[in-house]
């Protein structure tokens, strides 16, 4: 049997052994449903702390359930390790580490890399890789297959190689890693065809199969350009709505009752995520090897990035009319997750909100329920009741619309609400409290 036929026959079977490097939001989850489809898994993260959490069944992320981890590190399905020489023992290992971008919004690979590299020292002849990490397309083709190729082997007959781009919306209800539809590209037919093999044999969601790495990146990069561009629009409508008088929400609420042609997107204090601020800016980079401006993209760059300050300068001129000034004065801000009902703050826009409201020389008081404390430029924050600091705060904004919060009683108790994500739609008593973006 050829090193394919051996794969294949492991993944149909369920002997095969699957790692997964990268224990955060996308790779616990799908270290989680590889176990639960009857495979081993491993899984590698440089942080002690996750790895032991992992190993004591201890769930961390608010997508996988707590039960179900503890029970299949309890059975032995799933463990996870700091030491990577244990791929040596995998069949198939998964990448899922953050691709962030830098201060000057250049792609930072070194994760990929680091990884890549970990691997190429264990790796052996039929196995399988598959990279996962967001990233412009040519990354697969470029940068991870000559470091494993490194070791002797060649891709395409000793070992397989494909892109599977994540698919992680956190706090989705109806759609999680089990049943979105996955897309795989491989560096050859026999690379896709092994990599579609595992994820069928794990996954309930479609499996698409494209015909190299580089439309599987592009394909994930156009998915969240697509997102960032319309907010982009949106926020722009909402700005120039404001100046106008005009409520921006009841336009968007008007214009979605058009049943084609309209996709409603809603504004708010900014982009906030580990994809949709930072994905469309890995294109812009990879556009310039080509002698071509993402003009589009950076213009909706723009909107997004200046929407916190926007939000604050709004904030000053409440203020104003009640005769305070920003210096001084003290804000609740109710939510820094980056979106409902979650706990995760990353590239939050509330982070930014915070940022101007103090250099404005403003007192900031943070609730959020799912985020006890954060830190942010240095400094430590914390969560306190919203229903004790209310009382003493010159104004309330709303930056993240957590189901958690009782609006009425916000705005009963409030003395100004600045509502930046229309959360405050079905309260009905108080309106002129209520201002909004």
């Amino acid at each position: 049997m050829s090193a394919k036929e051996i794969l294949l026959d492991k993944i149909k079977r369920k002997t095969a052994t699957i790692g997964v490097v990268g224990l955060g939001y996308v790779g616990l989850p799908l270290a989680v449903e590889k176990a639960k489809a009857g495979y081993r898994v491993i899984g590698f993260d440089v942080q002690d702390k996750k790895v032991q959490m992992v190993n004591e069944g201890h769930n961390y992320i608010g997508d996988v359930v707590d039960a179900e981890l503890a029970e299949l590190v309890k059975e032995g399905r799933l463990r996870a390790t700091t030491d990577f020489s244990f791929v040596k023992d995998v069949d198939a290992v998964a990448i899922a580490v953050p691709t962030p971008l830098d201060k000057f919004k250049q792609p930072d690979v070194s994760y990929v890399v680091n990884s890549t590299k970990s691997i190429a020292k264990y790796i052996h002849k039929g196995m399988l890789v598959v990279l996962e990490s967001t990233t412009y397309p040519g990354t697969t083709e470029e940068i991870v297959k000559p470091i494993l190729e490194e070791s002797g082997l060649k891709c395409g007959e000793d070992f397989f190689l494909a892109f599977s781009p994540e698919r992680v919306d956190p706090g989705n209800k109806q759609f999680k890693t089990k049943n979105t539809p996955k897309i795989v590209g491989g560096i050859t037919p026999d690379c896709t065809e092994v990599a579609a093999a595992m994820y069928e044999n794990v996954l309930e969601g479609t499996i698409h199969r494209v015909s190299s790495p580089a439309v599987a990146e592009m394909e994930k990069i156009l998915e969240n350009t697509f997102r960032h561009i319309n907010i982009g629009l949106v926020n722009e409508m909402a700005i120039l709505c404001k100046r106008m008088g005009i409520d921006i929400w009841e336009v968007i609420d008007a214009a979605k009752t058009k049943p084609y042609g309209y996709m409603a997107f809603y504004p708010g204090p900014g982009l906030g995520g580990h994809c949709i601020p930072l994905d469309p800016f890995y294109l812009t980079y990879k556009a310039r090897e080509y002698d071509y401006h993402t003009r589009l993209i950076e213009t909706a760059g723009e909107i997004n990035d200046f929407m916190p300050e926007f939000v604050v300068d709004n904030a000053m001129k409440l203020l104003n009319v009640e005769k305070k000034a920003l210096n001084g004065a003290k804000v609740l801000l109710l939510g820094v997750a980056y979106k409902k009902d979650i706990d995760d703050y990353r590239e939050s826009p509330a982070l930014k909100v915070i940022e101007h409201l103090e250099a404005g020389g403003a007192e900031v008081i943070i609730n959020d329920p799912y985020i006890p404390k954060f830190r942010h430029g240095g400094k430590e924050y914390f969560s306190v009741p919203w229903e004790e600091a209310i009382a003493d705060a010159d104004m309330v904004i709303i930056t993240t619309d957590h189901s958690d919060y009782n609006y009425e009683a916000i705005v009963e108790r409030a003395k100004i609400v600045y509502d930046t994500r229309n959360a405050t739609k079905e309260v009905k008593t108080n309106r002129k409290k209520i201002h909004k973006l």
